[in-house]
């Protein structure tokens, strides 16, 4: 039985039920919930989802309201950003694709927003293509079961996708299953700290495991502080502006956070990010609440 073939098993049995691997869920859902995922735990992810695809169950519906209320949805997820590219990218596959979402890798790759994982993922996910879909959990999944080793380094590599596609079964479909596996895997089994290895399938030949290495002095990617930081500043400026509809002054934003080095620079931040828009010289909205003819810049 090959890696791929354990896998597939495993995950016939042991997958969590998700709202967006239900068959009835269209290729804007998969790729709005592969945008919504990233950097984001699942348990957070699946009502703001829900919410989302109800409001907007296609691209077309999305690229009608204007950016700000993307932003507005998409609440306390983080990273807000996301937000905005998911926007920009339903206006593109609506205005290039008559409002579906693409299955060619390359015309996914095209869309804002959209990179390496995140087109393999719909291609293979939305539209059962073989290809390797590599995240940080594959990564380490195939790092361990066939490099022996305990993590796989922070950053997906072309030779991550070669190594991955080289378990892929033939077979399209049930390489695409391979691909949803192996990541499943990773996330509840191979992690990266207390991984299950008895409840691996691997269990017998992985690599890392069979050498009896041990697990490194640390995770590869430490977890990022947010207490105090800028990005805990900008979403209380953005939590003001996403609950107001008009202007809101600057000396209501000034109240947030009590550092003003740390609050204009985060301010700042927003403006060049595209998310926050100048609205005279101290007045501030969403991007999108406004004409942009009304809008002028302040730094």
């Amino acid at each position: 039985m090959t890696l791929a073939d354990a896998a597939i098993a495993w995950y016939d049995t042991n997958a969590r039920d998700l709202p967006w691997r239900t068959p009835s869920t269209t290729p804007w859902g998969v790729l709005v919930s592969e945008v919504m995922l990233q950097q984001t735990p699942v348990i957070r992810v699946e009502p703001a989802w829900r919410s989302w695809m109800t409001r907007w169950p296609n691209p077309a519906a999305l690229a009608a309201d204007p950016a700000s209320e993307a932003i507005r949805m998409w609440g306390r997820l983080g990273y807000p950003r996301r937000a905005m590219r998911l926007h920009a990218c339903a206006g593109a596959i609506v205005e290039r694709h008559g409002g579906r979402v693409p299955d060619d890798l390359d015309q996914l790759l095209a869309l804002p927003g959209v990179g390496t994982y995140t087109a393999r993922a719909v291609a293979t996910f939305a539209y059962g293509q073989r290809h390797p879909v590599v995240d940080t959990n594959v990564r380490r999944v195939v790092s361990r079961a066939v490099e022996g080793k305990p993590d796989a380094g922070p950053a997906t590599t072309t030779a991550d996708l070669v190594a991955m596609a080289s378990l892929l079964p033939e077979d399209v479909p049930r390489a695409a299953r391979a691909s949803i596996a192996f990541m499943e895997l990773g996330a509840i089994v191979c992690t990266a700290r207390s991984p299950k290895c008895v409840d691996c399938p691997f269990h017998d030949v992985c690599a890392w495991r069979l050498s009896g290495t041990p697990l490194p002095a640390g995770p590869s990617r430490k977890p990022q502080r947010y207490a105090g930081t800028d990005r805990q500043v900008r979403g209380l400026i953005l939590e003001v502006l996403r609950h107001t509809t008009g202007p809101v002054p600057r000396q209501r934003l000034d109240q947030v956070w009590t550092d003003e080095i740390q609050r204009t620079r985060a301010l700042t931040g927003l403006l060049e990010d595209g998310l926050v828009e100048p609205l005279g010289p101290d007045n501030f909205v969403l991007a999108g609440d406004t004409p942009r003819a009304e809008v002028q810049q302040l730094f």
